[in-house]
């Protein structure tokens, strides 16, 4: 179990750094006049930290050092 929680947490740790955050689009209702309506797509960035990526990483090589093989 150790093990496979470690190699999750390398993984994330590895695209965290990678990667480095992720955007998503919303959509929002701009005018609403009966039957014209006018929407816009908003764009939001979420950074992710690299201190968040390096500390999955490095917790993920500890849990995966640290089991025991069966």
């Amino acid at each position: 179990m150790q093990r496979t929680l470690g190699a999750v947490l390398i993984v994330l740790g590895l695209i965290g750094l990678a990667w480095g955050g992720f955007s998503y689009t919303t959509k929002e209702k701009v005018v609403d006049l009966g039957p014209i309506e006018a929407t816009r797509e908003k764009t939001h960035s979420v950074p992710l930290p690299p201190i968040a990526g390096a500390a999955a990483l490095i917790g993920g090589i500890a849990l995966v050092v640290v089991s025991k093989p069966k």
